[in-house]
């Protein structure tokens, strides 16, 4: 578990409602600590797992549950691989979001700020685009848009100005060097965060996660059986604002579609009306648990 010790594991559990000989996937294996939970219940079902991440593979290969199939791919991926698995439709989805512990504290993957490393930032570590090609490639514009978007910078267009400009002379491949520019930007004693929300926007853009986002939560309520539960858990208000529209309205953009007698079309409904955070025990041992949302939908 040290490897990523996962946030509300007993709540994320309860949510699935898992029946022994049912079909789940655990979108985000990472640690295998969903996954090892989730195995544990099961009595004659399957668990689908997947990861992008060639690190948490390794994890993967120290189950030999024989309900258990790793998928070494990317979650937006789900409807082709359970069709390759001859599965049409499963009990329970649930999706751990974001980044786990392990990227954070592996300095040579550049995702944290504490340590200098080259600007890498993939989950997948075969794909193409890094975090240096985006600050070396994009034109200001484009930059302005993902800090403003998926940091919420509120200089986004001043700092991508000067990523610019700084490019022009050498290419920016290092954390140090990114952190550089940056600290010219931020108010004294607000450096960490204001480094967080860059590093965030950079990572997203890297992993297109918002796009991935979209196309897993479309396509769960396609897979899901009747009664079937969606179980999610974000840890940034971008995330969870598509997961809430979704499971309430139907729509990532919030819109309520209806029918004519007024009834909201939507694939699922809101187990819980508010999302489920963690206690203060959990977030004094785990503080990463501060900013989790655990929200729950069932397939109508």
């Amino acid at each position: 578990m040290s490897y990523h010790d996962p946030v509300m594991l007993a709540e994320c559990i309860d949510a699935l409602n898992i029946k022994p000989n049912g079909v789940y996937v655990d979108l985000t294996f990472g640690g295998g600590g969903h996954t090892k939970a989730i195995l544990a219940k099961l009595d004659g079902g399957r668990l689908f797992s997947f990861d992008q991440d060639q690190d948490a593979k390794a994890n993967a290969d120290g189950i030999s549950d024989e309900s258990f199939t790793f998928i070494e791919g990317n979650f937006r991926h789900l409807r082709r691989y359970l069709k390759m698995y001859g599965v049409k439709s499963v009990d329970g989805i649930l999706a751990d979001l974001g980044i786990s512990s392990h990227q954070i504290d592996a300095a040579e993957r550049g995702f944290s700020t504490r340590f200098d490393a080259e600007l890498d930032m993939r989950m997948d570590q075969s794909a193409s685009k890094s975090a240096r090609d985006v600050l070396n490639t994009y034109s200001q514009d484009e930059l302005h848009k993902i800090f403003g978007m998926y940091g919420e910078v509120k200089n986004a267009k001043t700092l991508a100005a000067a990523i610019v400009a700084r490019r022009t002379n050498t290419e920016i491949t290092t954390v140090n060097e990114l952190k550089d520019i940056l600290s010219k930007y931020t108010k004294r004693g607000k450096e960490n965060r204001y480094y967080a929300q860059v590093f965030q926007a950079i990572r997203i853009e890297v992993n297109e996660e918002l796009k991935a986002l979209e196309e897993a939560l479309e396509q769960s309520a396609e897979v899901l059986s009747e009664d079937g539960r969606l179980v999610v858990m974000s840890y940034h208000s971008l995330e969870d604002r598509l997961v809430k529209n979704f499971i309430a309205k139907g729509k990532m953009s919030g819109e309520v579609e209806k029918d004519f007698y007024g009834n909201v079309l939507r694939p699922l409904e809101p187990v819980n009306r508010k999302p489920i955070v963690a206690d203060d025990s959990e977030i004094e041992r785990n503080n990463r648990a501060r900013s989790a949302k655990l929200r729950i939908g069932r397939k109508l």
